[in-house]
């Protein structure tokens, strides 16, 4: 039997309090790559970085994992989503990129294109 329009209404609603709740609405949304490849490729140390990033409050945005990209070849990977833009597929990251990412394209505005997904 289905569930009454109010019912899905109010789950609806719900839902997207939650997702407010940790910050999913941000204009700025980071997904760094956390499948068992890229964890061996070093994707933690780069989670680190962002998530220092957030704790110093030097930048805001939303930063979660994201499963496999299917590139084993180019990780860890970095997608970046500033709101009205293209998203970015950053390949390879470190640590160093991480810092890179995060200042000139979160930062500055601008994708660091030469780490970019062809």
């Amino acid at each position: 039997m289905p569930l009454p329009k109010d019912s899905l209404l109010s789950r609806k609603e719900k839902a997207k309090e939650e997702l407010k709740k940790i910050g999913y609405f941000k204009p700025v949304k980071v997904f760094v790559g956390s499948a068992t490849c890229e964890n061996a490729a070093g994707a933690q140390a780069v989670m680190d970085v962002f998530q220092k990033a957030l704790e110093n409050k030097s930048v805001d945005f939303y930063l979660s994992r994201k499963g496999c990209a299917g590139r084993c070849n180019l990780e860890p990977t970095v997608e970046v989503i500033i709101e009205g833009q293209k998203p970015v597929q950053y390949v390879q990251v470190n640590e160093e990129k991480a810092v890179q990412i995060i200042e000139r394209h979160i930062k500055g505005g601008k994708a660091v294109s030469e780490w970019v997904i062809k």
